[in-house]
């Protein structure tokens, strides 16, 4: 696809990533908050904050998904494009590193189960996770003012041309001035949220797996399911970050926009769906929290069911 192809088709992304996301993200948030209630480990605080970060995604979504619906044409309040852009590229920055938090803390759990114990540890997981949304936000002002500020303008005032160039559109169209700033910051986002994580993320894993498969006390079936994991959470962070970035070095490198830009952008979303998955396979108070919720419903329904029997009677 490029940005010529149906909206209708980012439209169903979009909405299917909020029918799936949202109710599996609220539950992750509500098994870890009463996992860290009872025995608060990090890996548990950094999957609090990757569900807060995916939840903040996903309440805002309907206003991505009011500018597919309009094919792309913006007939909202201006105001919303600035901030529907913060509450959408902060979360997909922030998730990003919450995974390779989290792929760190699978790492030291197994490489060094002394002191991954140890009580203190605790103590620097709030700071790390407050460190990394302070550096999502503050590099999304680079970004903001790189789109926002002609910085090659001969004169002493600071001419603002609007992020949206043309006024039906939000954060689609720049001027040559605007793209000359905007792209290498691209770019480092690119370099530090994700080829850097990327990295990291596979030394965490590979390591993980190698140090797995000599450990003699473990039992073939769960070595499985944890080096399955692993790959599929590396498998999850490439898929739903590389197109996007990968958007950011083809532009720097091409000096525009690639006209596939929207396909990775809307692709992008689809993290959203994949992060519950990961809260499932690695927390078992979510599968427990997932099965009350299960029997809950069905027992709702036989009872419904019944109701509906006896009335027709």
């Amino acid at each position: 696809m490029s940005e010529d192809a149906p909206t209708a088709v980012y439209l169903a992304i979009y909405i299917i990533t909020f029918l799936i996301g949202f109710p599996n993200s609220a539950l992750a948030l509500y098994s870890c908050i009463n996992k860290i209630q009872r025995k608060p480990i990090p890996i548990d605080i950094f999957m609090l904050n990757l569900a807060i970060s995916d939840l903040i995604f996903l309440t805002f979504l309907p206003i991505k998904m009011k500018e597919a619906a309009d094919n792309m044409v913006w007939n909202m309040p201006y105001y919303l494009c600035h901030f529907h852009l913060f509450v959408f590229f902060l979360p997909v920055y922030s998730s990003s590193l919450f995974l390779t938090a989290i792929s760190a803390e699978r790492y030291v759990c197994i490489a060094f189960p002394v002191k991954y114990k140890s009580p203190k540890r605790i103590i620097y997981t709030v700071p790390v996770c407050v460190g990394i949304w302070v550096i999502v936000a503050v590099s999304f002002i680079f970004v903001y003012k790189a789109a926002y500020i002609d910085s090659d303008e001969a004169d002493n005032t600071t001419n603002q041309r609007p992020l949206v160039t043309e006024p039906q559109t939000c954060y689609s169209n720049f001027t040559e001035k605007q793209l000359r700033e905007l792209l290498p910051v691209r770019l480092g986002l690119a370099v530090v949220f994700f080829f850097l994580s990327l990295l990291t993320c596979c030394f965490c894993y590979i390591s993980f797996i190698r140090i797995l498969l000599k450990c003699p006390f473990i039992n073939r079936q769960r070595k499985l399911r944890a080096i399955g994991l692993a790959l599929g959470t590396l498998l999850v962070f490439a898929s739903s970050f590389a197109p996007l970035n990968i958007s950011h070095l083809v532009g720097f490198i091409n000096k525009k926009n690639p006209e596939w830009r929207m396909t990775a952008l809307t692709l992008s979303t689809l993290n959203a769906c994949y992060d519950p998955i990961i809260f499932f396979c690695i927390s078992r108070e979510m599968r427990r929290v997932i099965k009350v919720c299960a029997k809950a419903f069905f027992r709702f329904y036989a009872n419904l069911k019944g109701q509906f029997t006896q009335n027709n009677k």
